[in-house]
């Protein structure tokens, strides 16, 4: 069976506002991307984190090219991705830059460690990953950025951060799991 490839066309340019509406319906782990060394770090909050393959172990992470950790990903080769708590809110909305803060004011208020690379990893958090840049893609305004990871961290918590709509929801293996059994599982029928 021979398959047809068609372009679509789209008679219209998608509105910024409208297609970030559409992702708002998408829901994403939140991650702190950590990058640099020494006092030259920054860092920031995304929902763009995916694993890329197991063996080896490797992810793929989209960072917006005018951001502050941009430039010190692309320079030192190395970056951490920290997959927060539920409980770590106030950490993700430090790194989204809120009340100005950059760079190193951003990491206050919480305990850091380096692995391998040197890249501060969030103590607490679900997992801190230490990762190698692999390859990096330049589309449009952001960069696809391959990590090979060198070395990770995982923690026993159980509530993973979320956002989903514009909020960040708390996701609690434990206590969700026994929620979506009690309305989601079908029962077995009586039979006769």
């Amino acid at each position: 069976m021979n398959s047809v490839v068609r372009d679509i066309a789209i008679p219209r340019e998608i509105s910024s506002t409208d297609f970030r509406g559409a992702m708002r319906q998408l829901t994403g782990g939140v991650s702190v991307i950590t990058a640099g060394r020494g006092k030259d770090i920054s860092g920031m909050t995304v929902t763009s984190v995916s694993s890329l393959s197991v063996e080896p172990a490797a992810l793929i992470v989209s960072i917006n090219r005018e951001a502050s950790s941009w430039p010190l990903v692309k320079r030192h080769g190395f970056f951490g991705v920290n997959i927060l708590t539920s409980d770590q809110v106030d950490i993700a909305e430090r790194f989204t830059g809120k009340g100005g803060l950059k760079g190193a004011a951003r990491f206050a208020g919480a305990e850091w460690v380096t692995r391998a690379s040197g890249v501060p990893l969030l103590v607490g958090a679900l997992a801190a990953i230490d990762c190698e840049v692999e390859d990096i893609i330049e589309r449009h305004s952001h960069a696809i950025v391959i990590g090979r990871v060198l070395d990770l961290q995982l923690s026993s918590r159980t509530a993973a951060l979320a956002y989903w709509q514009g909020q960040y929801v708390a996701i609690d293996r434990d206590e969700d799991a026994v929620r979506l059994a009690e309305v989601s599982v079908p029962r077995p029928r009586a039979t006769r």
